[in-house]
């Protein structure tokens, strides 16, 4: 049909992976232009397709949608999500990809996804929830130390402890409930998840859902602590690599099995059908048993940069099966789609601004980049193009990623990749991809 010719695609958000996601993107045959919204300063510099559109505010941005065409509008982020984007541009008449924002509290509350996970039977960790300090605290004693504590609410991956001894746990109780240092209020109070501490190895497992039916990515794992040997503060993700060797045949198929489909199955029971990115953070012991840590409603960053560079197939045909409604009988769907997944490894090395995750510097101006090719990708996340010149704007600055024939291989490419960025202050762990390289690590480190 004619609407196939040209398709206008618009992506929503700023970071790595609304970069990665809009390259992949502009790789289709039949995607003549990629917005993205915001946008930085890689997806202004990036080939031909790209070009950034400076709207945040979500009316205005589907009004914009509306009046340029644009056939398909994929949300990277969260917090639009959590706002209701996908219900605002589909009452327009607009197709997206995305989850409802009633659908999106499988990650914008903690609270709603441990409730739901329990309620479906879906294995995850002991919880409970409390607006009370005291019952808080008792609960502290109750489970004992090692023990985690979240903020409920989006606190943009910084608002959970782990807590090593039951003193620092209190602290954290302290702090989220009686201080509210966060800010989370839930009908004007301040709320914590407090759960058991759970052994083993971590993934990262996403796929892409239409309500009824999915399609598994490659598996990942990314590295959120922010030094080398998995030391300091929890970031947004430090690095992350694909595939997860943690996640074996064996645990894919439970992965899928015992979370994945009863999770798309529950929500329709519930009548929030789930479309979009469904990321399960699933933890994965000795034994091959997996529990579900949290799920996350759009793909994670920075496992979706070395996941796109070994995407093989066309990403906006994916996307548009996933969004085409049955009832038209031309639609491939998306049970209809068989991904191609190159066999390499793709790993990538996030480079973070001086002083990141509490006080990242900006306005630094990045004064030299490795080439892009086809092994090669530097993926930009806070990066703004100012007068032509590029500097830092956020806290993870870019994500250099590479594909090769082994996980050693393609760290030593990446790494060989970032050691010819120039930005004053950077810090970046030298030891991404490190679980893949030594099996015997697969232990309860």
């Amino acid at each position: 049909t004619q609407a196939h010719t040209t398709m206008k695609i618009l992506v929503i958000g700023s970071g790595g992976r609304e970069h990665a996601l809009a390259w992949k993107l502009a790789q289709s045959e039949r995607v003549t232009q990629v917005y993205v919204a915001p946008g930085n300063g890689g997806t202004a510099l990036d080939e031909e397709r790209l070009e950034n559109l400076p709207i945040t505010d979500l009316p205005t941005l589907c009004q914009w949608a509306q009046d340029n065409a644009i056939a398909l509008t994929v949300v990277g982020p969260e917090a639009p999500l959590a706002a209701g984007v996908v219900d605002m541009f589909r009452a327009a008449g607009l197709r997206i990809f995305g989850p409802t924002q009633a659908a999106a509290q499988l990650e914008s509350s903690k609270a709603f996804s441990k409730a739901f996970m329990q309620r479906h039977g879906i294995p995850t960790a002991a919880f409970d929830t409390f607006t009370d300090a005291a019952a808080a605290h008792a609960y502290v004693e109750q489970l004992g130390a090692p023990i985690v504590i979240k903020a409920d609410g989006l606190a943009a991956g910084k608002g959970v402890v782990v807590a090593t001894t039951l003193q620092e746990a209190h602290a954290a109780v302290a702090d989220m409930l009686e201080a509210n240092t966060f800010g989370v209020k839930h009908n004007g109070q301040a709320r914590v998840v407090i759960e058991e501490f759970l052994q083993g190895e971590e993934a990262s497992f996403m796929a892409v859902c239409n309500g009824q039916d999915v399609v598994a990515l490659a598996t990942s794992q990314d590295h959120k602590r922010l030094l080398t040997g998995d030391l300091g503060p929890n970031t947004g993700g430090m690095g992350a690599y694909s595939p997860a060797p943690v996640v074996t045949a064996e645990v894919h198929a439970r992965a899928m099995r015992e979370v994945i489909l009863p999770t798309l199955k529950g929500m329709e029971k519930d009548g929030t059908p789930y479309t979009g990115f469904l990321y399960a953070g699933l933890m994965v012991d000795n034994q091959g048993q997996i529990k579900t840590l949290e799920f996350n409603c759009r793909m994670g960053d920075p496992e979706t940069q070395p996941i796109m560079m070994r995407l093989k197939s066309d990403l906006f045909d994916l996307l548009w099966a996933a969004t085409d409604t049955p009832a038209n009988p031309n639609a491939k769907l998306l049970q209809d789609i068989d991904l191609q997944w190159d066999r390499r490894v793709a790993l990538g090395v996030v480079v973070a601004a001086h002083g990141y995750p509490a006080n990242p510097r900006t306005g630094e101006p990045i004064t030299e980049l490795p080439a892009n090719s086809e092994e090669v990708k530097v993926f930009h996340a806070g990066t703004k193009l100012l007068d032509g010149t590029l500097q830092s704007s956020g806290g993870r600055v870019l994500c250099v990623t590479a594909l090769a024939e082994s996980a050693k291989q393609a760290q030593a490419q990446a790494y060989e990749a970032v050691n010819q960025v120039k930005l004053a202050g950077m810090q970046y762990r030298s030891d991404i991809g490190y679980r893949a390289l030594i099996p015997t690590l697969n232990t309860t480190d």
